[in-house]
């Protein structure tokens, strides 16, 4: 019983953890596309394209 208990508590845990990074990106990926984007523009820029 405690093997299933420590399984389960290791389960719970790993979730959360998936959950929480899925959420940062969830949440930073508008500022981390625009600024992506605006490198490419600097970077096109910059090579006079």
């Amino acid at each position: 019983m405690k093997a299933a208990t420590g399984e389960l508590n290791l389960t719970v845990i790993t979730l959360l953890a998936i959950s929480a990074v899925i959420a940062f990106f969830w949440i930073m990926w508008p500022s981390i596309r625009n600024t992506i984007n605006g490198q490419w523009s600097n970077l096109a820029t910059y090579n006079g394209n």
